[in-house]
């Protein structure tokens, strides 16, 4: 039997993935496979390279615990107004996320990842999903995390990538492609117990881009269903921390870990409905 995880995007919830994994650790599960996007990839590439233990998902949290907005995004009045005369192609450079992955990965090159690992981005120009498997892991992962407008698109074999969430921010297809039999699916959150409508830009821009990868998950669990058994674990809700709120890691980390355990508990998470997780949050 081949396991695998999908790790979604989710900017600052990608900490929640974190609690997810030490639930299924403590449960006997240990992954043959990774396929993770944006945060997901940053995840992914690191368990890939420390392991799946207990010691590495600590040292994981700690991770997340120490992130600021400012460190990954790195204020510049001339990068900022540069994007706004239209002669940069972002508002941030991509220095402070391309230090956090330099520092973490253990390897090199994707194909060398002691766990399998797909990482995925989106090709700026076609809208088509890109998953990486081979080639320098840093590029990947920044390819796979560059939200368009904030951060630089990369250049990969002739190509312009950006955000593996504007194409399949949660690929069960590249799971299946890999062989997997069982595929635990960890999305960061969904728009569940929203009342009221965001109030700036980033939010309003990552709520909309939350209510599509929301039904497109739901629509591809119940395509993918057939072709292996998918676990869903349902993210905590209600979320209420900010689109570039940093601070509140260990809080998600300890909320996902809780409502992770609790639904594992349950036939080991399995649904007859899978997407069901989803559906009722």
């Amino acid at each position: 039997m081949t396991t695998a995880l999908v790790l979604a995007g989710g900017a600052n919830l990608g900490a929640t993935q974190v609690g997810m994994m030490q639930a299924l650790r403590e449960r006997g599960v240990s992954p043959d496979v990774l396929i993770g996007t944006s945060a997901g990839a940053l995840n992914a590439s690191f368990i890939s390279g420390h392991g799946f233990t207990g010691a590495a998902l600590d040292d994981l949290s700690d991770v997340w615990r120490s992130l600021k907005a400012w460190d990954l995004f790195p204020p510049s009045v001339r990068q900022v107004v540069g994007a706004l005369r239209g002669q940069r192609p972002s508002m941030f450079d991509d220095s402070g996320m391309r230090d956090l992955v330099d520092k973490h990965l253990t390897f090199d090159r994707l194909e060398d990842a002691p766990i399998d690992l797909t990482v995925i981005a989106t090709d700026l120009v076609t809208g088509d999903e890109v998953p990486l498997r081979t080639g320098p892991a840093v590029d990947a992962v920044l390819a796979s995390s560059a939200l368009p407008g904030l951060l630089p698109p990369v250049l990969w074999e002739g190509r312009t990538l950006v955000d593996g969430g504007v194409s399949d921010n949660t690929a069960l297809g590249p799971a299946i492609d890999r062989g997997a039999d069982i595929v635990y699916v960890l999305p960061c959150g969904d728009p569940c117990t929203l009342t009221e409508p965001p109030d700036n830009v980033a939010e309003i821009l990552l709520h909309t881009m939350a209510l599509l990868i929301h039904r497109r998950l739901i629509t591809d669990i119940r395509e993918y269903s057939d072709d292996a058994e998918l676990i869903v674990l349902p993210p905590p809700c209600p979320i209420t921390v900010g689109a570039l709120d940093f601070s509140r890691a260990d809080e998600l980390i300890v909320e996902a870990y809780l409502t992770a355990a609790s639904f594992l508990d349950v036939d080991g998470g399995r649904r007859a409905e899978p997407a069901e997780p989803l559906v009722s949050s």
